[in-house]
C-alpha cells in the first residue's frame, strides 16, 4: 500500500468509528431529544481539547450472533480533555451502538480512564445513557461493572467523580453513579432504578410508571439519590462545568482561587432585619447566605431534597467554601433522618477535597415522633456529628437564632471541633426553649408562676452571652458585618494543619 492509501484507510476507519451505530441510529437519538455521546462530550469540554482513547476497540463476544455485530468503539466513548483549562477524564455511553450496553470490552475502556484519572489526579465524569449489561455476554459484562465499581471506590475522596444520567440507567448500572460524588439527571429523559416497572409489577403487583419509579423528580425530591435536576442536556453539561469550578482537581490541591471583585468589607444592612423579632416566625436562611457570598452567588446542591437543611458551594474572598445551613422556612429547620444524611455526606465531601465549611445554624432540635425514632434518627443524626468532628478543614459556625439541645451540639459546635464560632445578638443557645424547660422544671407551678419563670429563663439563656462567657462562642457579631467576619475567620484558618489519629478508617454510623 502507498502512503496515501495507508492514510486514506485510517481516515475511513476513523470516520466510521465516529458515527457509532450509524447515521440512522444517530437520527433516532436526535428524534428522542437526546444528543449523541460525542456531541455531549464536545459540549462539556473546552472546544478542541478532547482526545479520544480506544476509538477502534471492539468486543470479542461470539454468542447469539454477536460476532456479526461489530461496531468500532463498542458503544463507549472515552478519553480526556479540559474544562476551564483544567484536565478531566470522561466516558460516555453511546446509545447508538448496541444500545450503549456494557460489555467486558468497553468496561475495560472505562477502567482505563478511571485509572489514568487516579494516577494523574484529575476529575472523572461519566455520561450515562445505557440499556444496561450486555445480556449476550452473561457474567463477563457483570464482571465489567464490578471492575468499574471497584475503581469508583478506590478513587473516592482522591479525585472528584461526577455522573450525569442522560437516558436509562437500570439494574447494577445504578451503583457506579451512586458511588460517585454528585449525580445529575434530566427531567423526563433520565431514569434510574434497580428493578424496572415490569419487574416491580411481577414481584410486588405494584403498577408504577418509570417516571414515578425512577425519574429525575423522584430521585431529586424523594429518594435523595440525585443532587441536581436539570431541564435539558445542555443545562446539565453546563452545570457540571460550573460545579467543577468550585472543586480542586484532587485531594492534594486547593480549589481554584478566583479573583474577587466584590469588596470583602462590604456590609449588608438588610441582614439587620432578616431575622423576625418573633422567635417562632420563619425566615429563609438563603436571605442570609446569599448576600454575604462573593457576588451574592450560591450554587445550591440537592435543593429539592430534605429542604430543612441547605447545602451548596459559594466563594468568600475568591475562595471556595461549602455551606451547610438549617432552613427555618421548612419544618422550622429541625433535623430529621433525610436532612442528617444530606448534610453529613456534603460535609464529608468538602473535607475530602480541602473545602472550608461554613455553618449557618438556626435549629430548634431533632424532629420528634415514632416514625423518626423507629427509622433510626439516632443513627442518622449521629452521622452529622461524626462528619463534623472528623473533618479537618477550616470550620466556621454562625448561630443566627436558635441552637437547642443535641441539635446545637451536632451543628459544628465548639466542643466538636469548630475553629471559629460566631453568633448574632438574637442567638438563643440552650438545652431547649424556655417554655419547654419551665414545663419540665416547674410542672407543678401555676400558669402565672410559669410565666414569671419563663421570663427569667429567657433572660438567662435566650441570648448568646452565657455561651460567650464560657468561650463556646468566640465572638458575638452584628448581622451587617457577617461577610467580613467570615472572610477574616477563613483567612485566619487558611494554614490550619490538623490530622486525626492514624487508622485504616473510622466506623461511621451508617
Amino acid at each position: 500500500m502507498t502512503r496515501e492509501e495507508i492514510y486514506s484507510r485510517f481516515e475511513e476507519l476513523d470516520k466510521r468509528a465516529s458515527l457509532g451505530g450509524g447515521v440512522d441510529k444517530i437520527e433516532k437519538q436526535h428524534a428522542q431529544g437526546k444528543m449523541t455521546a460525542r456531541e455531549r462530550i464536545g459540549m462539556l469540554l473546552d472546544k478542541g481539547t478532547f482526545n479520544e482513547l480506544d476509538k477502534l476497540v471492539n468486543h470479542r463476544c461470539t454468542n447469539f450472533g454477536m460476532e456479526k455485530k461489530q461496531i468500532a468503539g463498542d458503544g463507549m466513548v472515552t478519553g480526556y480533555g479540559k474544562i476551564d483549562g483544567r484536565p478531566v477524564f470522561v466516558y460516555a455511553y453511546d446509545f447508538t451502538a448496541h444500545g450503549g450496553s456494557l460489555s467486558e470490552t468497553n468496561a475495560a475502556k472505562i477502567v482505563k480512564v478511571q485509572q489514568l484519572a487516579l494516577k494523574t489526579g484529575a476529575p472523572v465524569i461519566a455520561l450515562n445513557d445505557s440499556g444496561g449489561a450486555r445480556i449476550q455476554e452473561g457474567v463477563n459484562s457483570l464482571a465489567g461493572y464490578a471492575s468499574i465499581f471497584y475503581q469508583n471506590t478506590i478513587a473516592s475522596g482522591v479525585i472528584p467523580q461526577i455522573s450525569a444520567i442522560l437516558g436509562p440507567c437500570a439494574g447494577g448500572a445504578c451503583y457506579s453513579p451512586a458511588l460517585t460524588d454528585f449525580i445529575f439527571m434530566v427531567k423526563e429523559k433520565s431514569h434510574m432504578f434497580i428493578t424496572g416497572p415490569d419487574v416491580v409489577k411481577t414481584v410486588t403487583n405494584e403498577e408504577v410508571g418509570k417516571e414515578e419509579l425512577g425519574g429525575a423528580y423522584t430521585h431529586s425530591s424523594k429518594s435523595g439519590v440525585t443532587h441536581f435536576m436539570c431541564d435539558n442536556e445542555e443545562e446539565t453539561l453546563m452545570s457540571i462545568r460550573e460545579l467543577l469550578s468550585f472543586l480542586p482537581s484532587n485531594n492534594m490541591e486547593d480549589a481554584p482561587l478566583v479573583p474577587c471583585n466584590d469588596d470583602i468589607h462590604r456590609q449588608v444592612e438588610a441582614l439587620q432585619t432578616v431575622i423576625p423579632e418573633d422567635p417562632n416566625m420563619p425566615y429563609d436562611i438563603k436571605d442570609i447566605i446569599e448576600p454575604v457570598l462573593d457576588n451574592q452567588y450560591f450554587f445550591e446542591v440537592m435543593p429539592h431534597f430534605a429542604k430543612n437543611v441547605v447545602v451548596g458551594f459559594g466563594r468568600l474572598g475568591g475562595r471556595s467554601v461549602g455551606i451547610v445551613a438549617n432552613q427555618p422556612a421548612w419544618l422550622a429547620g429541625v433535623l430529621d433522618i433525610d436532612a442528617s444524611d444530606k448534610a453529613a455526606r456534603f460535609i464529608r465531601f468538602c473535607d475530602c477535597f480541602n473545602i472550608p465549611l461554613i455553618t449557618f445554624e438556626d435549629v430548634p432540635g431533632f424532629l420528634p415522633g415514632t416514625i423518626q425514632e423507629h427509622n433510626g434518627i439516632i443513627r442518622h443524626g449521629a452521622k452529622i456529628v461524626y462528619a463534623y468532628a472528623e473533618a479537618t478543614v477550616p470550620k466556621v459556625t454562625l448561630i443566627t437564632r436558635k441552637a437547642y439541645g443535641g441539635a446545637y451540639i451536632v451543628m459544628s459546635s465548639k466542643p466538636t471541633g469548630a475553629d471559629v464560632n460566631l453568633a448574632y445578638p438574637q442567638a438563643e443557645i440552650a438545652v431547649m426553649g424556655a417554655a419547654g424547660a419551665v414545663n419540665i422544671l416547674y410542672r407543678k407551678s401555676t400558669p402565672e408562676e410559669k410565666q414569671e419563670i419563663i421570663k427569667d429563663y429567657e433572660d438567662k439563656f435566650s441570648n448568646p452571652y452565657c455561651a460567650a462567657e464560657r468561650g463556646l462562642i468566640d465572638e458575638v457579631i452584628m448581622p451587617r458585618d457577617t461577610r467580613y467576619k467570615l472572610i477574616q475567620a477563613l483567612e485566619m484558618c487558611h494554614n490550619k494543619n490538623q490530622s486525626n489519629p492514624p487508622k485504616k478508617h473510622g466506623n461511621m454510623p451508617l
